[in-house]
């Protein structure tokens, strides 16, 4: 049985969720806005590429469906969709960028 559960752990949990309009995951993207825990208790703040996104609620479902799958030790997954500050392509690791060619 592993110990706490870290932010590390999330994020690389998160590694696997793909962004439906870039092909790269919300982490490279920096959509994660923020990951607090405590206990067994997740909390991801998240944006996304643009605000009036369709697909908004699968890809909150998938976060939280991924983060419990990956980290067995989390009982409760909680996402929150922020859009402030707004999500801008300067959040992107700079390879990412490099590889849209921005």
């Amino acid at each position: 049985m592993m110990g706490n559960i870290t932010q590390e752990q999330v994020l690389q949990a998160l590694q696997d969720v793909y962004d439906p309009e870039i092909p790269f995951n919300v982490v490279d993207l920096g959509l994660i806005y923020g990951i607090e825990i405590n206990d067994k208790k997740v909390k991801v703040k998240m944006t996304l590429t643009a605000v009036g996104c369709p697909m908004s609620y699968f890809l909150v479902e998938i976060v939280r469906d991924t983060i419990k799958e990956k980290i067995p030790e989390v009982e409760d997954v909680e996402v929150e969709l922020v859009f402030d500050p707004p999500w801008t392509p300067d959040r992107m690791k700079p390879e990412v960028r490099k590889l849209l060619g921005l």
